[in-house]
């Protein structure tokens, strides 16, 4: 997959896309990133990417001008990128929307800042993201999280494949809890069935926790979950405890 992200600052993805499973996808061949300076778009000596908003009001709009001239340019190099802004104003960012970008072969973010981005430029949005209800200083840092959650599911990306499949909202629910060595620490065991080497009765509890956790922290997943039949009984008899 190609990545590229058009923003006024470039620089704040040196760290994130150089570290950790970033550095590896990139590495493994299964990523290739490219930050783009909005401001090489621009024909002026001060590099001005925005100007006062039309009809008055606090702070700066971003310009078209220099965003549709970047899509131009960085459009024609390679496969036509799958547009994407970060906007409040957007669908909510999930993990099914995760897995539908990780099966594109070119995205493209185009991060606004300070007050907002000319209306105009959003003719070039494939899709409009938002992470939350509330607002950000930049469009650089809601991409990162994006980019993250994305290039994570790509093949070859996480050294066990099974691990993207166990993890919170795979399937609707949240992660069950996780344990490993001493068994014992300040009084708090490990639960026995993890120590039991019964595979089956371990995934049916990994399962049941599943279940509970989703239940109680997030009753608004359970709906739209992915359960059986076996585990819609579970989950009716916890509301009988």
């Amino acid at each position: 997959m190609i990545v590229d992200t058009l923003s006024t600052f470039p620089g704040m993805y040196e760290s994130v896309m150089g570290t950790s499973m970033m550095r590896i996808a990139q590495e493994k061949g299964a990523l290739e990133f490219h930050a783009h300076d909005l401001r090489d778009w621009t024909h002026d000596r001060h590099r001005t990417t925005d100007d006062e908003p039309y009809g008055g009001g606090q702070g700066l709009v971003m310009k078209c001008e220099p965003i549709f001239e970047a899509y131009d340019s960085i459009a024609s190099a390679g496969p036509k990128p799958y547009t994407l802004f970060l906007t409040p104003t957007g669908e909510p960012f999930n993990q099914g929307l995760a897995q539908e970008l990780s099966e594109k072969p070119r995205l493209l973010f185009i991060c606004g800042h300070y007050e907002g981005i000319d209306e105009r430029a959003y003719s070039l949005a494939d899709c409009c993201i938002s992470l939350g209800d509330y607002v950000l200083t930049s469009g650089e840092l809601a991409s990162m999280v994006v980019i993250d959650a994305v290039a994570r599911l790509l093949p070859g990306v996480l050294g066990d494949e099974g691990s993207a499949v166990d993890e919170s909202f795979y399937d609707g629910l949240l992660e069950y809890p996780q344990y490993t060595r001493p068994s014992t620490f300040r009084g708090m065991e490990v639960p026995p069935v993890l120590l039991s080497g019964n595979h089956a009765a371990i995934d049916r509890w990994r399962r049941e926790q599943s279940i509970e956790r989703t239940a109680r922290l997030r009753p608004d997943l359970i709906e739209e979950s992915n359960l059986s039949q076996q585990d819609r009984d579970f989950l009716k008899s916890l509301h009988s405890r």
